[in-house]
């Protein structure tokens, strides 16, 4: 198991990072009424999952924590059919409908449909029929009296979480709205996403807005001690900081770059991490920095052809076309004028934000490349006359 997985807070409590919003979450899992709907954001690493999860330990108890992963299959209006796969227990499930494309909005619109229309969830708990397969209780899964109990005492709902919601379309997002509107009564939604401008203005204002900001460097540093010790593991101070700046203030990203200094270094010091031990990077950000001096030192039909066999690359590895482009950005924007940069950040904006209207998303970012070589060109024609 990953360390960034093997050591993951299961309570509340257990966050060392964010204290007030830690006393939050709590006081709302207290709450008599139950939960409101939620929308949690932030940037990624900074511990949504983590929150939301042991959220709902402490309003489910233990149960909420044993996980199956269950594969769906919804029938759209015009025959088609669409798979989902959904990680859920007795008591929640959790998945990701922008997986669904264009047809996002009639997986919401089913699920959410099918548990407010289920038998009450303490009643699942304890086994009772009428149930759908999402709660249905196996053998292996059944919840213990005291479990039960604290399902009686404090939550009468069932919980939906929706992750990545600011990529779902805008139709989906308005068939969110009504739905969440019509089963509020016995099913909760907590939504997840990194930009929160992207969820339509009726659904962010039926929803407790929680914002979970990136840990500092220094929280960084002290969960990858806190890890380190719990491995046996003696980490130097210098590389706890050198992997906090950059991890880019990402905690999933820190722990795992500390997990491959380890694994790197291990036949030399197999209890020891020194300052010197160099720090990996993922083959894609590399790829991606080839891709920014490629464009840097040539700008012509042939560099731009060039640059579009290794988006080509990129995409079919699964890396998202707005993490190409903000790295592609952050990559060119060092050997850059001042005079300019703020023209490249304006156009890398808007071509993100066509990104997420469109369908072909390497048109997009090819037309990026193509505007910011017409940049970078006037401007060394200008220089040099």
């Amino acid at each position: 198991m990953l360390w960034v997985d093997k050591h993951r807070p299961t309570r509340l409590q257990q966050l060392s990072y964010h204290g007030k919003l830690t006393q939050r979450l709590s006081s709302l899992a207290d709450e008599p009424g139950g939960l409101p709907h939620l929308l949690f954001y932030g940037p990624p690493g900074s511990g949504k999952k983590t929150r939301i999860m042991a959220l709902l330990r402490q309003v489910f108890g233990p149960g909420a924590e044993r996980l199956r992963l269950d594969k769906r299959t919804f029938t759209t209006p015009t025959k088609r059919t669409v798979e989902i796969n959904m990680i859920s227990s007795n008591y929640h499930i959790e998945m990701a409908p922008g997986d669904a494309g264009l047809n996002d909005r009639y997986v919401i619109q089913d699920v959410i449909k099918e548990m407010a229309q289920n038998k009450n969830i303490a009643n699942v708990g304890e086994g009772g029929g009428g149930g759908s397969s999402i709660f249905a209780s196996s053998s292996s899964n059944k919840t213990n009296d005291d479990e039960n109990n604290i399902v009686k005492q404090k939550a009468q709902y069932k919980v939906v979480i929706l992750v990545e919601v600011d990529k779902l379309t805008r139709q989906a997002q308005a068939a969110l709205r009504r739905t969440m509107e019509k089963y509020s009564s016995s099913c909760r939604l907590i939504l997840c996403c990194s930009n929160p401008s992207k969820v339509i203005e009726p659904v962010r204002s039926r929803c407790l807005g929680i914002r979970i900001a990136a840990p500092s460097h220094d929280e960084i540093c002290n969960v990858l001690k806190t890890v380190s010790r719990k491995e046996n593991i003696a980490l130097a101070d210098e590389l706890a900081v050198n992997i906090a700046r950059a991890s880019n203030r990402n905690l999933r990203r820190a722990l795992l770059m500390l997990e491959s200094c380890y694994v790197t270094s291990r036949d030399d010091s197999p209890k020891e991490l020194k300052a010197s031990i160099p720090i990996p990077h993922t083959d894609w950000e590399r790829y991606i920095a080839q891709l920014a001096v490629g464009i840097i030192n040539e700008q012509s039909p042939n560099s731009l052809i060039a640059a579009r066999e290794k988006l080509y690359e990129l995409l079919i590895n699964c890396i998202p076309a707005q993490v190409i482009l903000k790295t592609l950005v952050m990559d060119l924007i060092p050997n850059l004028d001042d005079s300019i940069k703020g023209q490249v950040v304006q156009w890398a904006a808007f071509y993100e934000h066509r990104i997420a209207l469109g369908s072909k998303e390497i048109f997009h970012i090819e037309a990026f490349i193509a505007k910011f070589m017409a940049i970078y060109k006037k401007y060394l024609n200008d220089l040099f006359g």
